[in-house]
């Protein structure tokens, strides 16, 4: 009823790490989202206070050649590279651990939350590899170059203080439980999408198309945008608010 929608990363007793099954779940859930008219923001959180562990070993395993591992990367870069792209007001809720492809998709919501025990880490260093579900160029939009080169390469545990130094947080929240804090990250992404629902999804497609398109494209996509919502109800609405306050 609020316009946020709540995606849970449900495998608690791996602390949440992607299995081949919930890469797949995670990919139809975002083709759920994405044709959700009425939706305005997205909260997207671990199940049982923690966030996400990374890619299941088992899974890894299984998963033997390069080969495999290109595949799962195609795989995940495009359901992450749709989920940063949806007309949603995105935040990351941290909770626990967001560990190595954990830690990669806080990087593809629009905001990060965390609570003051939590951390992110990008491990992959330490496992002979390096992000390849997008984390890594998305990592450089958020933080830039520098940060982001020091993060990976040194597998920096970042813990609530130092994500929020670095500008890779919001802001961290007060409580640690399970249910206060997701009221919290409710409350907070609250006072990003006031008002009408097609108004909030076009500012954010025009601040996505400014980050990923070239200059000409981007601002052909603000005119389109504008086309949509010129002289409809919200805009005619609004005009009339302001003709009537200002008499």
């Amino acid at each position: 009823d609020s316009g946020i929608g709540i995606l849970t990363l449900n495998n608690p007793s791996k602390m949440n790490a992607f299995s081949g099954v919930m890469m797949l779940q995670l990919l139809e859930r975002v083709i759920e989202l994405e044709s959700w008219t009425e939706g305005k923001g997205l909260i997207v959180r671990g199940a049982k206070s923690t966030f996400s562990s990374g890619s299941d070993l088992n899974a890894v395993k299984a998963l033997g050649t390069p080969e495999d591992g290109v595949a799962m990367s195609m795989f995940m870069q495009n359901t992450l590279t749709r989920l940063m792209r949806l007309p949603l007001v995105s935040v990351a809720l941290v909770q626990g651990r967001a560990m190595g492809g954990g830690a990669e998709v806080t990087t593809a919501c629009g905001f990060r939350l965390m609570t003051r025990e939590s951390e992110i880490r990008f491990v992959h260093k330490e496992m002979g590899i390096v992000p390849s579900w997008g984390g890594a160029a998305r990592l450089v939009n958020i933080i830039g170059n520098r940060e982001a080169l020091k993060v990976l390469t040194g597998a920096l545990k970042l813990d609530s203080k130092k994500a929020l130094d670095i500008g890779m947080v919001e802001e961290v929240l007060q409580s640690s439980d399970e249910t206060e804090s997701l009221e919290e990250a409710q409350e907070w992404l609250k006072q990003f999408i006031k008002g009408p629902p097609e108004v909030i999804r076009a500012l954010k497609r025009s601040v996505s198309s400014g980050k990923e398109l070239c200059l000409e494209e981007a601002l052909q996509n603000e005119r389109d945008l504008l086309g949509t919502l010129w002289g409809g109800p919200a805009n005619l609405e609004a005009i009339a608010r302001r003709a009537k306050f200002n008499k």
